[in-house]
This record gives C-alpha cells, structure tokens and sequence, in this order.
C-alpha cells in the first residue's frame, strides 16, 4: 500500500492476496526483510489446470516492489520464485523494465491485440436478450468449463461477472474495471478477460456496451482478440496493448489465458 499503489487500502490488498480458487500453492508471496521490516515483495498466484488432458501448475508473477534502497536485492525474489520446479510462469503486466529482464530470462511474449470498443447509449429492444449480473441466475446458467471457471473466480477481488441470454444461448463474461488517464482526468474502462461465447458476444455487443456504460460508468471495454475472436464493428485496433509474457518448456502462447492470475485478483 505504502509503497506501490495507495488506491488499494491494506485490507483490500489483504483481501487481493488470497486467490479463492483450490491450488497446491507453495507460498503466496516471496518477500525481503531488513531489521524487521518488508523492504520487497513479490506476489504471485499458483494454479493447477487442465490443458489438453494433462495437469499443469502454473506460476503468475505479479506485483513486485523494492524498497529503493535494497533494489539491490530485488533478483534475489524473482530467482526464489523461477527456481520453483514443475511450473510454467506467466508475467500479465509486465513494466518495460521488466520485460526487458523476463526476455533475457527466456521469457516469450503474447500476441495481445486488443480492441477498444465504445459504450455507447444504444436503444433497447424487446426479445433481443437479456444481461444478468445476478449470481443466482449465472450459477443455474453456466455448466461444464464455464461453471467452473465461474465458481474458482467468483470470490476474486478484482473479478466481475454476468451471462448474455439470447434465444436459448448464453455467454459467460468476465471482466475488470479499470482506470485510465486522459486528458488529465481519470475515466473507467472494461478489460474483457473471458469469455465463453464469442459469437453471442459480438451479437449482443451492443447492449452490453450500454449496460456496462449506465450500470458501471465504463466508456469503454478493451478486449484481445485473442479471447473474442474478432475486432468488433466501430472498434479500434491497438496492437502494442499491454504486452504479456510467459515462460514454459512445453505450452504455447495460445494456451495462456487471462484467469486464475493478478489480473482477476488484484484492482489496480
């Protein structure tokens, strides 16, 4: 809180700490002290998952701060965490100083073109579905990957969550605020970062831009094709967004996801 981002409140840090998914997690964090104090941590989250009929560990790098006078030291915290056997490593939100390390360390990078879709205030009309954010109605929706997806994040801090309702289909969106500064001021944006139905996404693209725009304020949603699929009409292409890193002997780039990661956790 002190050091890296005073938004987040100690108790909500403590409350991001905590992934509320099942995993056989090591540790959550590794971290330096001096004389008694923290002077460095390094976050990270752990998950065990099914890729192509196998289990799989994963190991998230998320946030890491030094105090300034033990930077020094601040490798000793990454090499505690890549020195874990058995996992592959994913970097989210790298900083350009770290990316430049994680390259060096054989880290590779994720094609993360993302589109920014504007909210816009369209009309509704009747019978063209429904967008519920009730976790009843997502819980008796959802069932196989998606449902349990749902369930391991529902209690994530930085998480939110609604399913799209149309003629008998559903699609299962998850998503995070976040901030962004322009032209001095602060404005709120939408990072899709699932979703479970990409055609019935596009299709009710629109209401849920309005939704997300009069229910949370949001401007706009910043979704990589990656997840949707495609690039949304009246969308714009920024193919230098947040790039992503990963580090794994056996997975390509088209099996890391955005889940069970700081992302869903952590609300910058």
């Amino acid at each position: 809180h002190y050091s890296l981002n005073r938004r987040m409140s100690p108790e909500e840090w403590a409350r991001s700490l905590q992934a509320p998914w099942k995993s056989s997690a090591p540790n959550q964090v590794s971290f330096l002290t001096a004389g008694g104090s923290v002077v460095g941590a390094y976050l990270a989250y752990y998950s065990d998952r099914e890729i192509a009929g196998k289990l799989e560990q994963f190991c998230n790098l998320a946030a890491w701060c030094v105090h300034p006078d033990y930077r020094s030291h601040s490798l000793r915290l990454l090499r505690a965490l890549l020195g874990q056997e058995g996992y592959h490593f994913t970097d989210l939100a790298p900083g350009p100083h770290v990316m430049a390390l994680n390259a060096r360390l054989k880290f590779r990078t994720i094609d993360t073109t993302t589109a920014l879709i504007p909210h816009l205030p369209w009309p509704t009309w009747p019978g063209r579905g429904r967008i519920s954010c009730d976790p009843a109605v997502i819980e008796n929706t959802l069932i196989g990957e998606a449902l349990d997806v749902y369930r391991d994040h529902a209690g994530a801090n930085a998480a939110r969550h609604l399913v799209l309702l149309r003629d008998g289909e559903w699609c299962y969106v998850m998503y995070r605020k976040d901030r962004r500064k322009r032209l001095r001021r602060l404005v709120f944006l939408v990072s899709i970062l699932y979703v479970s139905n990409p055609r019935l996404f596009h299709q009710m693209a629109r209401p849920l831009g309005r939704h997300l725009l009069l229910r949370h304020a949001a401007l706009g949603s910043l979704a990589e094709l990656r997840v949707i699929g495609r690039r949304p009409p009246l969308s714009s292409l920024r193919r230098d967004f947040r790039p992503k890193m990963f580090r794994s002997p056996t997975l390509g780039e088209e099996q890391i996801d955005n889940l069970y990661s700081e992302l869903t956790c952590v609300p910058w």
